[in-house]
């Protein structure tokens, strides 16, 4: 999978991240069924890996499953043992360097221009700006100038409408948690996770 590429070409990444591991797994199986197909579960969920590898049994080989808040090698490689496609870190991270041994793409967390630059040199595959909401999409508009090839993906607040204005200051795609998945990770309506992931894919088309 070349996660530069899906990144640009779909413009979402919606970040699962709940209490409750059954609900989570129907939360991501919603959303590939809805047309978003960049989904991370993070580390952080209650039986994270369990969900991951039923998520990948689901969804097949293909699809574009990857694992969040990855900070160990350790996690780098039992999410990957799990059958994640990427990895995504919150910080610049030993689970950076433990990616590119693994062969995953990496989106690692920055917020400076010293940090962007050292994701960058560590292999990262794109920037994820995080968080986001600290400056805005003026502060990646203001990245932006320095960094012109960077794919940067905010994370952190954003909303449907904050999407559309990250991708106009240059986002490559925007990472979104709560303002998407909302109660569906608590076992919530499905019809209305629908009806958000609707809303997030008209707001993020070219």
């Amino acid at each position: 999978m070349n996660l530069l590429d899906e990144l640009r070409t779909h413009r979402l990444l919606a970040i699962v991240r709940g209490p409750d591991p059954a609900a989570a797994l129907t939360a991501v199986l919603t959303l590939a069924e809805s047309g978003v197909v960049l989904v991370e579960v993070s580390m952080t969920s209650a039986d994270a890996l369990g969900i991951i590898r039923r998520a990948r049994t689901a969804l097949g080989p293909d699809f574009a499953l990857g694992a969040g808040t990855v900070l160990s090698a350790e996690d780098a490689r039992a999410a990957a043992d799990a059958g994640a496609g990427f990895l995504v870190t919150p910080a610049i991270a030993p689970s950076l360097a433990e990616g590119g041994r693994l062969g995953l793409p990496v989106l690692a967390g920055a917020l400076t221009p010293t940090e962007v630059v050292q994701a960058t040199n560590g292999g990262a595959t794109a920037i994820k700006l995080f968080p986001a909401s600290l400056g805005g999409p003026d502060y990646l508009g203001a990245l932006r100038d320095p960094f012109p090839g960077t794919a940067f993906v905010p994370v952190g607040g954003v909303d449907a409408d904050g999407a559309r204005r990250y991708l106009d200051r240059g986002a490559t795609a925007v990472g979104v948690g709560s303002p998407l998945l909302g109660d569906a990770v608590r076992g919530g309506d499905a019809t209305a996770l629908r009806e958000r992931a609707a809303a997030f894919l008209a707001a993020v088309r070219p």
